[in-house]
């Protein structure tokens, strides 16, 4: 059925639904059923074997399982099945390797499906007669749905009731503006999918107005679905960091490469067998190269990441983990972010009054008719689960709505009475909101909005008194909104602002009180440790902001609070020598919000800013981190954003600062661990080669020293727990590198130090057992345990004691884990497959003193003040 074409009450006939009570929990149930839920087809995954096969794409991977086989082939022709142990164990340990690679990639995938399923868009739809909020997923054909600006559009639909209504359809034909739409629409049933104006299409988004809408299409039946087949060519992104530690990765495998050139040629040169040398080589060169790292970095991303949901901090892009931890200035809203958002109306002031009077259940006919007519000009509404109140849409409007209801007049029952004939919905440009409704005959005209906004549009009552009681009010950390109308003769047909919201009469003033989250204070007093710049953007007026940011510490001595129209007044250059000192900008345009991000970044800052409107969208993607309000905020909004707040909370914003330094540092940690390590693997084999022309470390020795410790350490140490001074340092600047405050020097040192032990440990253990298999066991054990001793060095710049040693539980068993593996081929019969041999005690006595070297030596380094931060 064409749904476009055909009049409106041969779709809704068609589609078996009532527009005013909707669909039947069993009828949707039913229609789940058959057409299934309202999802685009994803990218086909990859199955575990893909995965599994992918793990051995590394050339330097295929050629050791080249040199494997040969080996295998050579022992078969020559029938010396001793020497078959070595092929097989290194056959088996590539193997290990890519278990434990698809493991962690599957570990990792499934940690950011889980996050892409909490951030699915919502609808507000009408079931049984009642207005709910679900999942988007949810919506069958034939679903009633509200729609107004910032909502993506869930499913396609066609329109019932529209009203200023514009969408924007770029996704589906190209076109940038927003295209007008109207319900009554009249529109031929071949026309072009721009064409259809009495239609809404799934994944695009209301820009203006409001709508209900019966929903005629889901999932891959929508015109998206139809196209869904382009998704399948989106290409996997790494983050910056990502990126780097694959060119990294590159640089190390081209100096690895080289050394164990160098090796092989000497190796061949001083007589040991060809197979021998070329395999220690090769391995040495899988050890080295760090290939694991980007998709270990990505797990510890993501484990962060699971972290911040658990504090309310959804990310919707991985890049932002990094940027947040170099967060300097975060712009804040101020309604529901820094206050708690549980508007109340305390206060009403009638223009007939002298004074303003508090708000009960049995107000003064005055104040009644005010209450009245501000709900008539609102689109939330309160709902009642028995003794429950459930508030839908803009608190500010329901607070009025429930003021009027506790004086005898539900929303619902006036609407009824009085009904809407016109409306001009709320921008955040205007700052006001206009209804027509049929009043005793009449066409009364209603507007609401904040008192600076309304003044010069009313041309009868005492604006001087108001001034005065807005001002009043405002000291008082009161929101306050003025309500004024007018009667009109007739209804325009396109209702204006200039006809409308002109020579108004002025009614009288509602104020509500939205009090300071409690813990947005300290998260303020953290901030400033932090070296972070708070900033409060309101639409409030500039008087109730100023009370409020003193309140929180956020306007201090020295700072500014300024309005948006002196925004405007000033030149970039203007803002640019002040922004540093402007704490609370007032009555701001999005626009507005776009100059302030702007400001900030020019003085090198990394800007975190909230948004949850759809003209906040260009404001959240300008900023290094866009915040978007998961509870008040537009689909719009959470779509442009970087990280959503589930609760709509500052001190997340903090929270997700601590944590986001935290996963840098955890991840710094896990580099300078690898690296560290793998560079004292190359280094020992390149020198003993050099130096006394004998391999120290075989083959399968070096592959299990690189399963055993570049793994399950690795990932412990990416869950380190956040250190509990991360947020009395300053932030990390923008362009600093992960090697910035010296780790490249200490990963250098480190691999030295490690070398040097290793080589010590070889030739104590040649030199006291008389044979280079005693050497190799004694330097395989050296490197293998000091490498998990090192695990734990690296938790920490301060001391392991300062930390508590073993607080890190999972780091614990993976060391344990570790210990095992090694032990298992030191001590049991295993050792023979691998070349290793049964050391004299006193050997074993020493190469516990050696293991314990790099602990000593670290800690050392902390105290002297070798190892510090520097921020």
């Amino acid at each position: 059925m064409s749904s476009h074409s055909k009049p409106i009450s041969d779709v809704l006939k068609h589609l078996k639904v009532d527009p005013s009570t909707g669909l039947s929990s069993a009828e949707v149930l039913s229609r789940r059923n058959q057409y299934g839920e309202n999802k685009l087809r994803e990218k086909k995954k990859k199955t575990t074997f893909q995965r599994f096969l992918e793990q051995f794409k590394d050339v330097m991977i295929l050629i050791l399982i080249a040199a494997a086989i040969i080996s295998f082939v050579v022992v078969c022709v020559e029938k010396n099945w001793g020497e078959l142990f070595e092929p097989a164990l290194i056959l088996l340990i590539v193997i290990l390797n890519a278990v434990m690679g698809v493991y962690q990639e599957g570990k990792a995938e499934k940690a950011l499906d889980a996050l892409k399923n909490m951030s699915a868009p919502h609808a507000r739809v009408i079931r049984s007669g009642k207005e709910e909020i679900i999942a988007a997923a949810e919506l069958v054909p034939g679903d009633i749905i509200r729609l107004e600006a910032g909502d993506f559009v869930p499913a396609d639909a066609r329109l019932l009731h529209s009203v200023s209504l514009k969408s924007e359809e770029s996704a589906l034909t190209g076109e940038s503006v927003p295209s007008e739409k109207d319900a009554a629409a009249e529109v031929a049933e071949k026309a072009p999918l721009g064409d259809r104006n009495n239609m809404v299409f799934s994944g695009c988004s209301i820009t203006y107005g409001t709508a209900t809408a019966v929903v005629t299409a889901t999932g891959m039946d929508t015109e998206m679905g139809k196209i869904a087949n382009l998704l399948d060519h989106e290409e996997e992104t790494q983050t910056p960091l990502q990126q780097k530690l694959a060119k990294l990765g590159k640089y190390l495998g081209i100096m690895a490469l080289a050394a164990c050139a160098i090796i092989f040629v000497v190796g061949l040169a001083n007589g040991i067998p060809v197979l021998e040398i070329f395999m220690t080589a090769v391995s040495l060169a899988v050890s080295a190269i760090p290939e694991g790292l980007p998709a270990i970095v990505t797990i510890v991303l993501s484990i962060g990441v699971q972290r911040m949901v658990k504090k309310n901090a959804l990310i919707r892009k991985l890049p932002a983990v990094e940027t947040l931890g170099s967060a300097s200035v975060i712009c804040s809203d101020k309604t529901g972010t820094l206050t708690q958002n549980r508007m109340t109306l305390t206060s009403a002031y009638c223009d007939v009054y002298l004074d303003p009077e508090n708000i009960s259940t049995s107000n003064t006919e005055g104040i009644r008719k005010l209450l009245m007519y501000g709900t008539l000009c609102c689109d939330g509404s309160v709902t009642f689960n028995g003794s429950e109140e459930v508030h839908i849409g803009d608190p500010t409007e329901t607070a009025i709505v429930l003021a009027a209801h506790k004086n005898g007049m539900p929303k619902d029952k006036l609407n009824k009475k009085y009904p809407r004939l016109a409306e001009i919905p709320f921008d955040s440009d205007r700052k006001r909101m206009t209804t027509v409704n049929k009043m005793d005959g009449k066409n009364i005209v209603i507007v609401k909005g904040a008192f600076d906004v309304m003044e010069p549009l009313c041309v009868k009552g005492d604006l001087k008194a108001a001034r005065s009681i807005t001002e009043s009010m405002s000291e008082k950390a009161l929101r306050v909104l003025a309500i004024a109308y007018k009667e009109i003769d007739v209804i325009p047909e396109e209702p204006s602002p200039e006809e409308l919201e002109s020579g108004l009469t002025f009614m009288g003033l509602v104020g509500m009180i939205d009090p300071p989250r409690p813990e947005a204070k300290e998260a303020v007093s953290v901030c400033r440790k932090a070296g972070i710049k708070p900033v409060m953007i309101t639409g409030d007026h500039v008087v109730t902001a100023s009370a409020i940011a003193r309140e929180l510490g956020i306007l201090e001595e020295g700072d500014r609070a300024i309005t948006g129209t002196e925004l405007d007044a000033m030149t970039d250059s203007e803002l640019d020598t002040q922004v540093e000192h402007i704490a609370v900008y007032a009555r701001v345009s999005p626009e507005n919000k776009i100059r302030i991000v702007k400001a900030w970044q020019r003085k090198g800052q990394v800007v975190s800013m909230t948004g949850d409107g759809v003209n906040d969208a260009p404001a959240l993607k300008a900023a290094d981190i866009g915040c978007a309000m998961g509870i008040t905020g537009t689909d719009v909004a959470k779509g442009a954003s970087d990280m959503t707040l589930t609760d709509d909370n500052f001190a997340t914003i903090v929270d997700a600062v601590r944590e986001g330094r935290g996963i840098y540092a955890n991840i710094k940690k896990v580099v300078g661990f690898l690296l560290g390590t793998n560079i004292g693997e190359v280094i020992t084999v390149f020198l003993a080669m050099l130096l006394w022309h004998k391999t120290p470390l075989l083959s399968m020795q070096l592959l299990w020293i690189n399963l055993v410790t570049d793994s399950m350490p690795a990932i412990a140490l990416g869950m380190e727990a956040v250190e509990a001074d991360v947020m009395e340092r300053r932030p990390k600047p923008k362009n600093e590198g992960i090697f910035a405050n010296g780790l490249g020097v200490r990963v250098v040192l480190q691999g030295m130090m490690f070398a040097i032990l290793s080589l010590i440990s070889f030739r104590l253990g040649e030199s006291m057992t008389g044979t280079l298999e005693g050497g190799q066991t004694m330097a395989f054990m050296v490197l293998a345990l000091s490498q998990i001793v090192q695990a734990f060095n690296m938790r920490s710049d301060h001391s392991l004691f300062q930390i508590r040693p073993f607080s890190n539980h999972t780091l614990n068993w993976a060391a344990l884990i570790s210990f095992l593996l090694v032990a298992l081929v030191l001590f049991t019969p295993v050792r023979i497959a691998f070349g290793l041999v049964i050391l004299p005690m006193q050997l074993y006595l020493i190469a516990l003193g050696m293991i314990l070297v790099p602990f000593v030596v670290m800690e050392l380094s902390k105290a002297l003040g070798l190892i510090r931060h520097t921020h």
